[in-house]
């Protein structure tokens, strides 16, 4: 079955029945073992919950009449099965297990360093990062998830995907949404990794150059300069606009980086 989908790709439970000329109960037990293993995943959780549950307790296919009033189980729900992604044997076996766990170290390390820069991580958000594939990222955020060090949800609405964030960076965002509008006006360059426009925030892609600056009033996006041009992304009153360029030259700093850096208040 594991040759079978490497060969064909992914595919629906009956193609896997007609092509590996198996029973069904050989194939369904055939793809238990693949998945118990973490080799093969499907579009859906029905598949494993038809694993999960002993034939005898799903609804039969041809009764229509309980099969409406009861959640179906059947394995021909779940869509196509797939095989996972796995690195080469003959990579790993170069590699050594002293390799091997070092680079698990490092990815790890990784991942940690992206979730303190970001609080929030999602694929969208490291759209311009140079680094290892998602799915790699993603087996490391799983693990962490279960061992109950970071948190896994939907926190950031309008990007589709798992997204995992830091304890502490889960009741940030509560409280921010809670907070009224203080007008609090803070600049960054446009070199500063947390420069997401275009990607996170809606509006054009502002160029990643030390020069460039963009503006947030209480985190959202308001102007920014771009080759020495202040540029408003809505509308702005006159004395808001003066206000906004002053700040786009100056650099205004929040208070607690002024305390780090060093400099008065």
């Amino acid at each position: 079955m594991d040759a079978l989908l490497n060969g064909q790709g992914a595919s629906f439970f009956s193609d896997l029945v007609d092509r590996s000329g198996l029973l069904r109960s050989q194939v369904e037990g055939a793809l238990a073992e693949l998945v118990a293993s973490g080799t093969v995943t499907a579009d859906s959780f029905t598949g494993l919950r038809a694993l999960l549950t002993p034939s005898s307790k799903r609804p039969p296919l041809t009764d229509s009449k309980r099969r409406r009033s009861t959640a179906s189980y059947s394995i021909d729900d779940a869509g196509r099965w797939t095989r996972l992604w796995q690195p080469s044997s003959s990579a790993a076996d170069s590699q050594g297990p002293n390799e091997t766990k070092r680079a698990h170290t490092a990815l790890e390390a990784l991942a940690r360093v992206l979730l303190r820069r970001y609080g929030v991580v999602f694929r969208r958000v490291l759209k311009l990062e140079e680094l290892p594939p998602w799915r790699e990222l993603l087996g490391v955020y799983r693990r962490l998830e279960a061992r109950g060090e970071i948190r896994g949800g939907r926190f950031v609405a309008g990007f589709s995907g798992e997204q995992f964030a830091l304890p502490e960076a889960v009741g940030l965002l509560r409280s921010v949404r809670r907070r009224p509008a203080m007008g609090t006006l803070v600049s960054i360059s446009a070199a500063d990794p947390l420069n997401l426009t275009g990607i996170v925030t809606p509006g054009s892609r502002v160029s990643p150059v030390p020069a460039n600056r963009i503006l947030y009033a209480d985190g959202q996006p308001v102007a920014f300069r771009e080759a020495g041009e202040v540029r408003f992304l809505s509308e702005t009153p006159s004395a808001r606009q003066w206000e906004f360029r002053n700040a786009l030259i100056r650099g205004s700093i929040p208070p607690r980086l002024r305390a780090y850096l060093g400099q008065p208040a």
